[in-house]
């Protein structure tokens, strides 16, 4: 008998498995589903540390300390994919252990100081034989036969890095996010353990397993991604509380956004814009509505909850891929990828959830997304979620309808701004989708609403020539320290043309000041 895992899996298949009732026929799959349940009814016990020498490491001695790509495993298999090892030190303060898996055959892969070079003697002198890794890298040849293109990395927490074919290393995934943003601070869930399965030659697709533990919970994880012109990575979860959990975060994402289009460059940055993202991407299945809200780095923490019913995706996208917009040649903000959250089968009632942070520089990692169910995470009810998380260029969400390309923010008592003593200015520009086949004087109407306290004193749309592009200008005048919602979109004779762009005007304006 061959058990596949779902939604539907009972409780009681679960305790059989973890109590080797039917041990003698699991897969990898059902092992690391019975070691997470486990685990799960006992208390939590942190993972052991690294000795403080690797730990205190600068960063150049740990980015001196290389692994040798002769030493990647199945280097000498005619398998296309291939996986180096990343050592621990300085942020990866715990190792990690790591399985393969050939044949229905698990085995635990040891440590070998030999797999990498060092900086200088002294550091390769104080590396213990039994360091241990802190999580691995795939490559595949994506740019051609001979090449093998890193493109997944996983290492640190449960976070992991994924790039397609023609973009470059930016945001995050992560297996789950727990408390982030709340006052008593965040939960850092880690991949302690994993099961990497091995591949044979012609194969597309790569899976491994995790096992997840942290004080609230415990997971099993297992991914299937596939490289190419976008990179897919296959999800199915099953995570077990160990307590109650305040705020729990499914397929989180984590970005950074320094400033924009819509902000005030800070003082003598000579860059146009800085982020790995500009925007949170939300499609959903209850309204079947597509929300598009541009991004701020805050001058304090802010928490957007965003009310969805059977999500049927959402994400973080770097819409902006020109490089003349960012101007920067060593970064290429300009090729970071987008990535979507697809879930597989209806989640129910729950809420996309915006964490924004402050940053003072593009060094921070300030933005979080992750999906948030309504219902209570409590122990002993476990929680399913499969989905796919694709990391591609701006069109990975494949969105039908027109979109929000730029949003311009500024002050409404100047000329060209309206003349209004205390009011906002602000421009949005919309194309693509069924815009690109209106007639330049198409009636093309808005909707505009404002959500909170303060007034809308006027909008239009008009079409702009050089651009190729409709132009939704808003005058708003928000009230006196109180923050400002807006939406609004394009329509033609009451049919939607466009995604409804939501924007939030901080009661503190500070996006309408330089930052210092």
């Amino acid at each position: 008998m061959k058990l596949v895992i779902t939604s539907g899996l009972s409780v009681l298949l679960l305790s059989m498995l973890s109590c080797g009732v039917i041990a003698e026929e699991q897969s990898v799959r059902d092992r690391v589903i019975a070691k997470a349940e486990a685990l799960a009814q006992k208390p939590y016990k942190a993972p052991p540390a690294i000795p403080r020498f690797m730990r205190d490491l600068s960063y150049d001695q740990y980015q001196g300390i290389r692994f040798k790509p002769e030493n990647s495993l199945w280097q000498d298999s005619e398998a296309d994919f291939k996986a180096m090892l990343v050592p621990t030190g300085l942020f990866y303060t715990h190792p990690v252990a790591i399985n393969i898996v050939e044949n229905d055959k698990i085995e635990p892969l040891a440590f070998s100081k030999s797999n990498f070079t060092y900086p200088t003697t002294e550091v390769e002198q104080q590396v213990p034989a039994d360091l241990g890794y802190a999580g691995f890298k795939l490559t595949f040849p994506l740019a051609g036969e001979d090449i093998q293109n890193q493109f997944l990395v996983f290492a640190g927490a449960s976070y992991y890095r994924a790039v397609s074919r023609d973009t470059n290393f930016g945001l995050s995934g992560r297996g789950l996010a727990l408390n982030t943003g709340l006052p008593g601070g965040e939960e850092f869930p880690a991949f302690t353990e994993y099961w990497l399965e091995t591949p044979k030659p012609g194969d597309t697709s790569f899976s491994f397993h995790a096992l997840l533990d942290t004080r609230s919970m415990t997971g099993a994880y297992r991914f299937t991604v596939t490289p190419g012109d976008e990179t897919e990575l296959k999800v199915e979860s099953v995570v077990f509380p160990r307590s109650e959990v305040q705020l729990m975060g499914v397929a989180p994402l984590t970005s950074m956004f320094y400033f924009g289009q819509n902000t005030f460059k800070p003082h003598g940055e000579w860059r146009p814009e800085v982020h790995d993202s500009d925007g949170l991407l939300i499609h959903n299945g209850g309204s079947e509505e597509w929300l598009w809200r541009p991004l701020l780095n805050p001058t304090s923490l802010t928490m957007d909850y965003f009310a969805t019913e059977n999500i049927r995706g959402f994400g973080l996208i770097q819409r902006d891929n020109e490089f003349t917009h960012y101007m920067d040649k060593e970064a290429r903000y300009d090729t970071r990828p987008s990535a979507w959250i697809k879930p597989e089968g209806d989640w129910g009632k729950g809420d996309v959830v915006l964490v924004q942070l402050p940053t003072p520089n593009e060094t921070n990692d300030n933005i979080v997304a992750f999906w948030r169910p309504q219902a209570a995470v409590t122990p002993g009810e476990p929680q399913y979620f499969s989905y796919s998380a694709i990391f591609g260029d701006q069109h990975v969400a494949k969105e039908p309808l027109a979109r929000s390309m730029d949003t311009y923010v500024g002050d409404g008592n100047r000329v060209g701004g309206g003349y209004q003593e205390g009011a906002v200015r602000v421009i949005v520009d919309f194309a693509g989708g069924p815009l690109d086949e209106l007639a330049a004087d198409a009636p093309v109407v808005a909707s505009v609403t404002g959500l909170e306290e303060g007034e809308v004193l006027g909008h239009y749309v008009e079409y702009i020539e050089p651009l190729k592009r409709w132009r939704l200008s808003i005058l708003v005048r928000p009230a006196t320290d109180k923050s400002l919602a807006l939406r609004g979109y394009l329509q033609l004779e009451d049919t939607p043309l466009t995604e409804t762009w939501t924007y939030q005007l901080p009661s503190d304006t500070g996006v309408l000041s330089p930052q210092k």
